[in-house]
């Protein structure tokens, strides 16, 4: 018995496997994109929540584009949100030079709230 056999009506190759005969299928490459900490996170949650959207993803050849303009958004919203924080908390590098100690703790507390925003909004929706 031959080891790759074409059918020649569907174009469909196999390859044998035992007693059976099973089709080669790929799916077609992927541009490949980085994804940050927040396109992780939202690939777990997806994962874990939504599996039918991600086998779609997945199958479809989207879930890496997907998850880096997730991650892009999520990104540049905290960003957003940090900076809007701090001029509206008057958290300036002024105070960075006077007291460091209470800057630090104020732009922790800050970026805290910006991320359980971006995540409630962005990355577990």
């Amino acid at each position: 018995m031959e080891k790759h056999i074409m059918d020649e009506k569907t174009g469909i190759s196999y390859t044998r496997q035992g007693d059976y005969y099973l089709p080669d299928l790929a799916l077609p490459a992927e541009e490949e994109k980085p994804v940050g900490i927040w396109g992780q996170r939202h690939l777990e949650y997806i994962r874990q929540h939504k599996k039918g959207f991600y086998l779609n993803l997945l199958t479809s050849c989207k879930l890496n584009s997907y998850l880096a303009d997730v991650d892009k958004q999520a990104e540049d919203r905290f960003f957003r949100l940090v900076k809007e924080y701090a001029d509206k908390q008057g958290v300036t590098e002024q105070l960075k030079a006077e007291n460091q100690l209470e800057w630090v703790g104020r732009m922790n507390s800050i970026r805290a709230c910006a991320r359980e925003i971006v995540e409630r909004e962005i990355i577990f929706v």
